[in-house]
């Protein structure tokens, strides 16, 4: 075996890898199907200002075990039309009550109580228009993105179509000198049942505290539960990306950890099954948003595809009775914001996770604690993935030596190997037979390098995901033009000089005897550069960096290699 066939087996795995991933997400991606409802929309803003008819389902009581809980029905989304108006169409809704954080610019809409918008303040959508913000959850039509929570019980209860009553539609954190906000929302029923929902908002948080407080004054006995869910629309243009991330249900248990449910598996199957703890999330590249229960309470999980690419991943709790004349709380937690590692492990047992590192995590957390510790170092997010890259080549020093030297020997045969190719001409047997001889005499291991580069290949994969998936790189300036590594080099220097030391690490091998080999080995940095040109930035300075390090060593050694070959012919 020809070390090159190893270095071109790698390489190329790394990008079939990449091309696989693109190629499940445009597998995945639904063919989109016409929603059919109508709504009556304001003159401004384009809100529907009549109730749009919820799809229909029939409510069991909820008296009985926790999976014989339905799934709440879900208001149908206003129709998409050929016009633009209409394809801004947005969910029946009532009063909007605003609350403005220090991370947060949301909409609680008291139709449902539901939070139907999410600005996130430290996160604008390009570094270019610092103004637009992220908005992680969105009721628009064409994006929906939604949370929702409500209560069902053996009588009359606010679900998510009920009407709230609120007591303001502004507030301001820090307007009163305070460091949390609670909005309350107000529903009874004429028998005496009274329930406050309340948002709870804390400075520098992104977990909101959901409340909902059931007064029964009514004559007789009160049986409920609570439900959180999170719904979306499957907003995929179906199209083929070479940066695929994935986007959809996760639901975490101590049983089965982290599981994937993905839209096609909605729409296959509905999630429904009992466990303690745990949490429900919808996540995205960078972002989640994810309900979250108390740790001992016994839940039912669910989901439910819906007709117009709509999915549904909940839960709902056990059921809680309250005798006549008393109260009772149902309480629960709503994260809605960036992927911050350090932040997420202290919120819920596996939230971490949803930064999605693959099966490759057990590297890559390693990776992702040594970048950021660098990063603390120089404050700069590139000199960090420039140091990291150097610490890598530090430890796989000795086995990179090995495979540079095998390399260097292979060089200082060619001649003969040459030779050898003129003298047996098409006889590839005695040819084979031949070379085998020259490497015994010559003590070569024509299988030396192996091994150091199929080590490595799970390090670089590892890496690619630490750097394609971590939401501290978002938007990181790096230097001069570089001001995003998240995103492509905008004049493509990074890809250009990354190609350039491809060529030149070929130059510094032997070319592979095989004429066939030898002209891939030749076109291989003409495919990878425009290849790199459309991936993140600091993806592209990693393997920049490691190129340039390589080429370094390898000529040290190649080097080092012909001055005792010489001296030793003299």
């Amino acid at each position: 075996m020809d070390n090159y066939r190893i270095i071109i087996f790698a390489a190329l795995s790394v990008v079939i890898i990449f091309l696989w991933q693109a190629w499940q997400q445009e597998q995945a991606a639904p063919p989109a199907s016409a929603v059919t409802s109508t709504a009556t929309t304001q003159a401004q803003g384009g809100v529907p200002q009549t109730p749009v008819e919820p799809v229909s389902s029939t409510v069991a009581n909820v008296a009985g075990d926790a999976a014989a809980v339905p799934v709440p029905a879900v208001p149908v989304v206003a129709p998409a039309t050929t016009t633009p108006a209409a394809e801004e169409a947005r969910i029946i809704s009532g009063q909007r009550v605003r609350v403005q954080t220090d991370v947060f610019d949301i909409v609680i809409d008291t139709a449902g109580g539901d939070l139907r918008q999410a600005d996130l303040s430290a996160y604008p959508v390009k570094v270019t228009e610092p103004e637009k913000l992220v908005r992680l959850l969105d009721e628009t039509a064409s994006t929906l993105f939604i949370a929702q929570s409500g209560l069902l019980a053996n009588r009359a209860a606010p679900d998510h179509h009920a009407q709230f009553v609120a007591e303001k539609t502004e507030y301001t954190l820090g307007a009163d000198g305070a460091d949390e906000i609670k909005v309350p929302l107000r529903w009874s029923s004429p028998d005496g049942i009274t329930v406050t929902k309340t948002y709870t908002f804390r400075r520098g948080s992104y977990v909101v505290d959901v409340a909902h407080a059931v007064s029964n004054a009514s004559g007789t006995e009160w049986k409920g539960r609570q439900y959180r869910q999170l719904q979306r629309r499957d907003s995929s243009d179906g199209g083929m990306s070479l940066i695929y991330t994935y986007t959809g249900g996760v639901i975490y248990s101590e049983a089965k950890k982290y599981e994937k449910i993905a839209y096609d598996d909605m729409k296959d199957e509905n999630l429904s099954r009992d466990f303690e703890g745990g949490w429900a999330a919808m996540i995205q590249h960078y972002f989640v948003s994810a309900w979250i229960p108390d740790a001992r309470e016994n839940n039912h999980y669910y989901s439910k595809s819906l007709d117009d690419k709509r999915y549904v991943l909940g839960m709902a709790s056990p059921e809680m009775t309250i005798p006549a004349g008393q109260s009772g709380n149902f309480t629960s937690r709503l994260y809605v914001g960036p992927k911050l590692q350090d932040s997420l492990e202290k919120i819920a047992p596996g939230l971490e996770l949803t930064v999605d590192y693959g099966p490759l995590t057990i590297i890559a957390k390693p990776l992702f604690w040594l970048l950021e510790w660098f990063h603390k170092a120089v404050n700069n997010w590139g000199w960090a993935i420039v140091l990291l890259t150097l610490s890598i080549k530090l430890v796989f020093f000795k086995l990179s030596e090995t495979s540079y030297r095998s390399m260097a020997n292979m060089r200082r045969l060619q001649p003969k190997m040459t030779a050898l190719k003129e003298r047996y001409g098409d006889d590839r047997q005695k040819f084979s037979q031949a070379m085998m001889e020259l490497y015994k005499k010559e003590k070569v291991n024509p299988v030396g390098g192996c091994l150091p580069v199929l080590v490595q290949i799970p390090v670089f994969i590892a890496l690619y995901w630490v750097l394609l998936e971590s939401v501290e790189l978002r938007q990181a300036p790096f230097i001069l033009w570089l001001q995003d590594l998240s995103t492509r080099d905008p004049y493509y220097v990074l890809p250009l000089i990354m190609g350039i030391t491809m060529i030149i690490q070929q130059r510094l091998n032997p070319p592979p005897p095989d004429p066939v080999m030898a002209k891939v080995v030749k076109y291989m940095p003409y495919i990878f550069t425009p290849f790199f040109a459309f991936f993140p930035s600091g993806l592209v300075l990693y393997w920049v960096v490691n190129n340039a390090l390589s080429i370094a060593q390898q000529w040290f050694i190649t080097h080092r290699i012909d001055k005792m070959a010489a001296k030793q012919t003299s």
